[in-house]
């Protein structure tokens, strides 16, 4: 499988925000594997989080911007509104667990997303639907292998390989992680296909506190097989634990939504 995918893990996906907390774990010990992901997944999440943030598409030829705004609570509910551009505005994705669902103004349907599509490209960036609505879940979906430590960009980082566990219905072969070990941020990741080429290198820049919480606040998404394509996403807001509804999560809503 070599075709381009994306996350929002963005973004989730999509998305790289990890909290001032302290660490639960002994200063002489070096958390396991597992550890290192849950605490960086958890302190990304929070209870809830809301977002708005640039998406910049970079080509050869051609850059152009969208805006979007997300929505999650927990590990199992997001939502993310199209605000910009024009022709765009309004289309907003949902998961729900392990279901997802596209919203599509311009024919007024919502439409139910098959596994099969997980792995496209979502509206022309280098994210794929799955990166966007952050369906794959790092903790339960893959088994972890501490490699060791390296450095990356001046911060040193635990080196992690999570290879997605045979009843997990995920799109890589293996993703490798290095994760601060200071502020547990995600630094870098690797995400390969099952025939071990590496597809897309995600980047964390600008740390900084946002929310109450120190984060990375870009991301640049480099596709390996494309020469001189990027994707680049930046938090312009971020806050965590604002109650949420269950109720916001609805199809119902993504009609309404703004």
């Amino acid at each position: 499988m070599k075709s381009i995918r994306v996350t929002t893990i963005l973004l989730v996906a999509v998305l790289g925000t990890f909290g001032m907390l302290q660490s639960s774990f002994k200063a002489d010990l070096d958390p396991s594997a597992y550890e290192i992901i849950k605490e960086a997944q958890d302190r990304m999440t929070g209870k809830t989080s809301i977002a708005e943030m640039t998406i910049t598409i970079q080509r050869p030829k051609w850059k152009r911007e969208m805006s979007l705004k997300t929505w999650t609570k927990g590990d199992d509910k997001s939502i993310s509104l199209v605000t910009a551009p024009a022709r765009d505005k309004g289309t907003v994705f949902l998961r729900v667990g392990k279901e997802v669902w596209n919203w599509v103004p311009t024919v007024e349907r919502v439409i139910k997303l098959p596994p099969s599509m997980m792995s496209q490209s979502w509206m022309g960036t280098d994210l794929t639907n799955d990166d966007l609505v952050n369906q794959t879940d790092l903790k339960t979906d893959f088994t972890h292998t501490l490699l060791g430590k390296k450095t990356v960009a001046d911060r040193l980082c635990y080196q992690v390989q999570s290879v997605p566990k045979e009843s997990a219905a995920v799109v890589w072969g293996k993703i490798v992680t290095w994760i601060d070990v200071t502020d547990f941020i995600q630094m870098k990741t690797e995400f390969y296909d099952e025939d071990d080429f590496l597809i897309n290198t995600f980047n964390a820049q600008n740390i900084k506190v946002m929310g109450g919480k120190k984060v990375a606040s870009k991301f640049e998404i480099v596709p390996e097989e494309k020469p001189g394509n990027k994707t680049i996403m930046e938090y312009n807001s971020l806050k965590f634990d604002e109650p949420i509804a269950d109720d916001f999560f609805t199809t119902r809503n993504m009609r309404t939504l703004r």
